[in-house]
């Protein structure tokens, strides 16, 4: 009796569907319509208000510029876009949709997404948006979603992502960024790190040529062309900075760059060593002109003019005249060699004689 009760209530719902002008097929009891594949270009107006599950992919719907696409379902909690040629979604077109919790806008040649697109979807669990021709993701794009679970970005034509967006989608626990033309790039680094943070994502590069096909978080800076900073510590000083950074710039010979330092040290004891022979040189040059200049001559033994008494032919000794005076004068029996002038040897010279002729 059941089926032949559930029969006849099928075949009124089918009944009542082709007088009111619809081809989709309805569940009052799941609270769901099927309405893909109809070539519709609006949803059907005489659908029931309180269904909570649509679908009108492989339509050709046109979506408002302005305004919202399914005025009168705003108990849905499960949408189904996909292949439609949406193109572009203008602002809260979705607006009215706060019950939504699955969003799918799969293969629907998407190139534009306005900043509140998705205004209005507070409690949307999973957005679905692979398979379109998306560039670029603009930061408002998440501030609405605050319920986001899953985000389906696949095989569109995403380039980059921001650092901003890559932040927001941190509060995002499921995102799929396969199948994107992904630049790897120095530009791709923060991409990167929240890849490698992940471990779940398989993200492939598609440029440059030597890259593509390799996974982006398998990735290091040097792959990705980035030119590394050496840091240094508060505490380094500013000298030991610029000797560092003097020393990275400078091409040096392979195997021989860690030995820099003894070279340095060598050259500096060269250098302290030639100033001090050269100090030393100099010095010894100085004292040596200064001993020079004061140098004495003894006098000889048989001079005439000595401390000795000079003796003539009578055997007496006659002291010489000045004898004593030239004592108190020079103390140490040493004279220079121009003490004693010819006019004092000729005066001598007179007075023997005259002590002969006596």
């Amino acid at each position: 009796m059941a089926p032949a009760r559930l029969l006849g209530v099928c075949s009124l719902l089918c009944a009542w569907s082709v007088l009111m002008g619809h081809p989709c097929s309805l569940d009052l009891h799941q609270g769901w319509a099927n309405c893909n594949r109809k070539n519709l270009l609006h949803a059907p107006s005489s659908l029931p208000r309180n269904i909570t599950s649509l679908d009108l992919s492989f339509n050709s719907l046109v979506v408002p510029h302005h305004g919202t696409l399914l005025m009168h379902f705003s108990s849905l909690h499960s949408l189904n876009l996909s292949s439609n040629a949406l193109l572009a979604l203008g602002p809260a077109v979705f607006s009215n949709l706060e019950a939504l919790r699955l969003l799918d806008l799969s293969s629907c040649s998407i190139a534009y997404l306005h900043v509140d697109a998705f205004k209005g979807l507070g409690n949307l669990h999973t957005l679905l948006l692979r398979n379109n021709n998306l560039q670029e993701l603009k930061v408002p794009f998440f501030l609405p979603l605050k319920a986001l679970f899953h985000l389906d970005l696949q095989h569109n034509e995403l380039v980059s992502v921001n650092t901003l967006n890559l932040q927001l989608m941190e509060a995002v626990p499921q995102v799929q960024l396969e199948g994107n033309p992904w630049v790897c790039d120095c530009a791709m680094q923060p991409l990167q790190q929240w890849l490698q943070r992940r471990q779940a994502v398989q993200v492939t590069c598609a440029s440059p040529p030597g890259l593509r096909g390799w996974e982006v978080a398998a990735l290091d800076s040097q792959d990705l062309g980035c030119q590394t900073k050496q840091r240094f510590p508060r505490e380094a000083s500013t000298v030991q900075q610029i000797t560092v950074t003097q020393s990275n710039n400078t091409t040096l010979p392979s195997g021989k760059g860690g030995r820099s330092w003894t070279y340095l040290v060598g050259f500096l004891v060269s250098a302290i060593g030639i100033s001090i022979l050269i100090t030393l040189a100099a010095k010894c040059k100085l004292f040596h002109k200064h001993f020079a200049s004061y140098r004495h001559r003894q006098l000889p033994e048989t001079s005439s003019i000595g401390g000795c008494p000079m003796e003539d032919d009578s055997g007496e000794s006659h002291p010489m005249p000045g004898a004593a005076d030239l004592q108190a004068e020079d103390d140490d029996g040493f004279i220079e060699d121009n003490y004693i002038q010819p006019s004092e040897q000729l005066s001598e010279e007179e007075e023997r004689e005259l002590h002969l002729s006596i």
